[in-house]
């Protein structure tokens, strides 16, 4: 299991998330994945950086940090054409350190512009065209598209890295579990489900599996818990909730009704490295690498 630290863009300001990067990389950490939101999802995190800037930063105070997008949605919010320049400026700043995470998005920072939030298989399919356009341009020659949902006219990305970018497609579900093992170089995922990573392995994919799993170190698991309540109440909401809602406001009004003790269930609170272990085994456990 190769271990890693994921870089909260929603609680953090640019100058912090590049500190905490380089504290990551001094510990011994070999990679790190990094937030793409415009909004935090909730008002209290109160910050929401432009993540391709910071990985600007992050690129000069490191030397060795592998680094991902954790994830970005190259579907709404951003044209896949800008993304696949950005991903690739990043590349060449991060050179072998770089790598594109990507997934269908929520509607709380896909709305901004004022489009219209699609069903999640219609999100599933945009994602796919979407990898398609940046894989074509990332060959660096002029190039067209006319797809579905995207269109690129006379294109060409001058700067590039050396070596392809890799992939990784973030999946909740066996469905997007088996689109990442057909369009993905990795898969990345939030809970231990082996479920997942055999519909990823069944789909073709092949390469790392990225398993996130949010914890809150404290002096006590009762201090852990009631901070974990108050900065990520929305690890005890299930379901397509958060993929809908639109607004910080909308994800603070739905936490109220979550209890420390759902909390609990999901995030390992406390001082207690067996605890932390034994959540990460569970990932070892389902087929998880990473």
């Amino acid at each position: 299991m190769d271990l890693g630290y994921a870089i909260s863009s929603e609680e953090h300001s640019p100058l912090d998330l590049v500190r905490n990067a380089r504290r990551a990389e001094n510990a011994g950490f070999s990679y790190a994945l990094i937030s793409d939101h415009f909004h935090p999802w909730i008002d209290r995190q109160g910050q929401s950086p432009f993540v391709w800037s910071v990985l600007g930063g992050i690129a000069l105070a490191t030397e060795d940090l592998r680094i991902g997008t954790g994830v970005t949605c190259p579907t709404i919010r951003i044209h896949p054409a800008i993304v696949a320049q950005a991903a690739a400026t990043a590349a060449s700043m991060l050179p072998d350190r770089f790598f594109l995470g990507v997934g269908t998005g929520e509607n709380l920072n896909e709305h901004v512009l004022g489009d219209r939030w699609p069903s999640a298989q219609e999100r599933r399919e945009m994602l796919e065209e979407a990898v398609e356009v940046m894989r074509l341009l990332w060959k660096g020659e002029l190039c067209s598209f006319e797809g579905k949902h995207y269109r690129v006219e006379d294109a060409r990305i001058y700067t590039l890295p050396e070596k392809p970018i890799e992939v990784v497609v973030a999946a909740g579900g066996p469905e997007a579990a088996e689109l990442a093992g057909r369009i993905g170089d990795g898969l990345v995922c939030t809970a231990p489900e082996a479920d997942l990573v055999e519909a990823f392995a069944g789909a073709g994919g092949e390469g790392p599996k990225y398993g996130q799993l949010t914890v809150c170190w404290a002096k006590s698991e009762p201090e852990g818990l009631r901070t974990a309540h108050e900065w990520w109440p929305i690890a005890g909401l299930h379901g397509p909730l958060t993929q809908e809602l639109p607004l910080p406001g909308h994800f603070e009004a739905t936490s109220k009704m979550v209890a420390e003790e759902d909390i609990a269930e999901t995030i390992v609170c406390g001082p207690d490295p067996d605890r932390h272990l034994e959540a990460i085994q569970e990932f070892v456990d389902a087929g998880f690498d990473h």
